[in-house]
């Protein structure tokens, strides 16, 4: 499996990004510093990765609406002060990290930071600007309507993935049908959709001739992982990093 070179630098000098989905769930409490640090160590470059924004506008990593799941608080985090949020821990232990410092605390990592809520949307703008970022932050979102303002926002020198309208776009595009144009970088696609299979190797060669990127989401079984890189993708989304790390080993794409 070749190198494909994209064009945008979130993506260069990648043969085949395996990502961390929300840090690796499945092995370690979910969006945490912790899971962070174990992917890392592990020698993941990329995390998956979620934002949701206090009633003060702060920023957390953190996947859920409000925090009963996932920790030993209650409420939900758009109608709560950081203050009041962030004695909440994940798993009874793990304290919930602000965006800014996931990115200050793991400075070679490339996040791509799925924006929950309109709430968070400006805000998270705003950070990646000032902390100057956009070369390893892939911004992602299911709003389409999220997705538009960002690119507007940043031009092409903001990386983001694909919202439901791109992959609609992007999979009639590659049976030729006549469709609206994708925007996105990267295709970050399920296997399938409405009983639809998203990346096939037409849709993989289709989007890589448009300097689009295919990562699916989110594999935690060994043989599906292994059909997907033989298939050609080009990164693949996992709760369970240990297994995704030794497959690609094996698979010589690590």
């Amino acid at each position: 499996m070749a190198a494909f070179k994209f064009s945008h630098p979130y993506l260069a000098g990648t043969r085949f990004a395996a990502f961390a989905h929300r840090g690796g769930e499945l092995e370690e409490p979910e969006n945490s510093k912790r899971a962070f640090a174990a992917a890392v160590a592990m020698g993941y470059r990329y995390i998956e990765t979620d934002v949701q924004a206090t009633a003060d506008n702060v920023l957390l990593v953190f996947h859920d609406d409000e925090l009963s799941r996932l920790t030993d608080g209650e409420g939900d985090i758009a109608t709560l002060p950081h203050s009041e949020v962030r004695q909440a821990r994940i798993d009874g232990t793990e304290p919930i990290m602000t965006l800014e410092e996931a990115l200050v605390s793991f400075p070679e990592t490339h996040f791509n930071i799925d924006i929950k809520s309109d709430l968070a949307l400006e805000p998270t703008l705003a950070l990646v600007r000032k902390m100057d970022v956009l070369n390893r932050v892939c911004l992602a979102s299911f709003s389409d309507r999220r997705l538009s303002r960002i690119r507007d926002q940043l031009g092409r020198a903001g990386c983001t993935g694909a919202g439901p309208r791109d992959v609609a776009a992007l999979k009639f595009a590659s049976w030729g049908v006549p469709f609206l144009r994708s925007r996105c970088h990267c295709a970050q696609v399920p296997v399938s959709q409405y009983g639809i299979t998203i990346p096939t190797r037409r849709f993989i060669a289709f989007c890589n001739a448009r300097d689009i990127a295919v990562h699916v989401w989110t594999i935690d079984e060994a043989d599906e992982m292994r059909r997907l890189i033989r298939l050609g993708v080009n990164g693949i989304m996992s709760a369970r990093p240990s297994l995704l790390k030794k497959i690609a080993q094996e698979e010589e794409v690590w």
